[in-house]
């Protein structure tokens, strides 16, 4: 995804390049060869180590967290759970996709959701007869938007990529569907299928439904999503043609961008959008927890996992902060613990803590952030062939929810209300008046995690209450040992898929009576608590 990275793709034949991969060394498809014997066999010892490692090693430590219930709460909006990823337009289709969205918007609070390539050909969006002249069919087109709003959510729409026909140059992604990244080859052109594309979704939903979506221009064009040059400049007119066209249709409807990889151009666009009057409702931008931070801040310093996505996050936060547009929205339309795939992060328990840390570092600079994605019905690499290969869903292949979808589900009974606490593993929050409190225990890829114990202690609570504990660690919510102990099939069959999604379901949570206004739990390393008190 990202220059000089690699991450071979666990799964997927050795030929395709990982996400987002710009330009390699002559050795690299020998490379490729080689890890295509050999990295199946480490990332499964990976695997495998990261569900040992969840046996604690002899001592632990303990915090205490203070609770006032007496003291001034913040606005705490569920930025992380409104919008979700996906993988590309004509994906949504399908049964599974839906199966996914819908087990997403039922434990989330899920409104938008945004994917890749609604432009692509495999929708039949453009063509040109033999005069040259744009021909549209909006059929797919109608049958994407149409699944989503049957389905409770509205869209976020990216606008790309590029139609074959309309593009400059015949130069396609290395993804493997084959996406152009191309400028288009006449402008007047791209203004027109902008505008009927838009006032055709206007005249199908009606004003009043469009208005409450995005359209966003183009995907990370930074890096090898276009191939326009220079990047910047070029893309700047891409933008303002969109923009503008989208404004055209009618003023309520909401267009921004840039949408870039690394946390980039939020100073040099808001300038750009300022100066030259374009229409911008919102700047929008991505980072990875696994991003260098010689791309993200032009720095040579080691930036963990743990503290990566929320620094770009502040960064950008600032950025618009101090520009002509201050009060300019920022929507992170990605992010996750990695861009590669990595079986050991992104389909293990790690993910738990991982979202409830970046929820707390986050908070407060951000509008909307959009984790990626909410299923491995995704084909950026190919055809799946194994149901986790690290995966960037929340519920990978087959209809089997990751650990990562029971913290969504967990993190969504937090309060709308935030209290204060002097800690950097709990949240605090206020729920209808009643206090709901999470704690967790993260330990970073490649270090050694012990048990911790957290001890709530509460100011103003008074009366008898119970504490109920839902807890997402390696034995709940988790189906990873499950999974490993039928021998990790890479086809799982109907009987142990549903083995596997028994596995996948929390248990019943425990219930405990708060005394002396103090409430005591241990959490194992890579585990998530949400304590609801009643």
């Amino acid at each position: 995804m990202r220059a000089a990275s690699f991450s071979f793709k666990l799964g997927f034949s050795s030929n395709v390049l990982p996400r987002r991969l710009r330009k390699s060394p002559p050795c690299f498809s020998l490379m490729i060869k080689r890890l295509a014997i050999t990295l199946p066999l480490v990332l499964s010892i990976l695997f495998a180590h990261a569900i040992s490692a969840q046996t604690q090693p002899s001592g632990s430590s303990s915090e205490v967290v203070h609770v006032d219930l007496a003291a001034p709460t913040t606005p705490f909006p569920h930025f992380w759970e409104q919008m979700f990823g996906s993988g590309r337009a004509n994906l949504t289709l399908r049964d599974s996709y839906r199966r996914d969205l819908d087990w997403t918007r039922e434990i989330t609070a899920l409104k938008y959701v945004r994917f890749h390539a609604i432009f692509h050909d495999e929708n039949g969006v453009y063509d040109e007869d033999a005069q040259g002249n744009p021909i549209y069919n909006f059929s797919y087109v109608d049958q994407i938007y149409d699944g989503l709003l049957a389905h409770g959510v509205k869209p976020f729409v990216e606008l790309g990529f590029m139609p074959k026909k309309l593009a400059a140059n015949p130069v396609l992604h290395a993804f493997w569907y084959k996406p152009s990244p191309a400028p288009p080859k006449d402008y007047s052109k791209w203004d027109a299928l902008i505008t009927a594309f838009v006032q055709h979704l206007v005249e199908r939903y009606g004003l009043d439904e469009v208005a409450q979506w995005y359209f966003e221009v183009w995907n990370e064009p930074n890096i090898d999503f276009w191939s326009g040059e220079p990047k910047q400049a070029t893309y700047f007119d891409l933008y303002d043609h969109t923009a503008r066209a989208v404004k055209a249709v009618n003023p309520r409807l909401r267009i921004g961008g840039p949408a870039t990889a690394q946390a980039a151009w939020a100073e040099p666009f808001i300038q750009h959008v300022a100066q030259n009057n374009v229409p911008a409702d919102f700047f929008s931008t991505h980072v990875y927890a696994n991003d260098r931070s010689e791309d993200v801040f032009a720095t040579h310093e080691t930036i963990g996992r743990d503290q990566m996505v929320c620094r770009a996050v502040k960064k950008v936060h600032d950025q618009i902060k101090a520009s002509a547009r201050p009060s300019l929205p920022l929507i992170w339309s990605e992010y996750n613990a990695s861009y590669k795939n990595e079986p050991e992060i992104t389909d293990q328990v790690f993910m738990a803590p991982w979202l409830a840390d970046t929820i707390r570092q986050c908070d407060g600079l951000v509008d909307i952030m959009s984790y990626w994605t909410f299923s491995d019905v995704f084909e950026e690499q190919g055809v799946l062939k194994t149901p986790f290969y690290g995966g960037f869903g929340i519920v990978a292949a087959g209809g089997l929810p990751k650990p990562a979808f029971n913290a969504f589900k967990v993190l969504h009974w937090l309060g709308e209300q935030r209290l204060a606490v002097d800690s950097n593993m709990a949240l605090a929050t206020l729920k209808a008046g009643s206090p709901v409190l999470a704690a967790w225990n993260l330990v970073l890829p490649g270090a050694t995690g012990a048990a911790k114990t957290v001890t709530f202690q509460f100011s103003g609570l008074s009366g008898r209450h119970i504490a109920v504990i839902h807890r997402v660690d390696s034995t709940h919510g988790s189906l990873l040992d499950a999974y490993a102990q039928m021998g990790s099939p890479k086809y799982p069959t109907r009987s142990q898929i549903v083995t596997l999604q028994r596995a996948a379901a929390l248990p019943e949570p425990e219930r405990r009576q708060i005394a002396d206004n103090q409430l005591t739990l241990d959490l194992p390393a890579q585990s998530l608590i949400v304590v609801e008190v009643k």
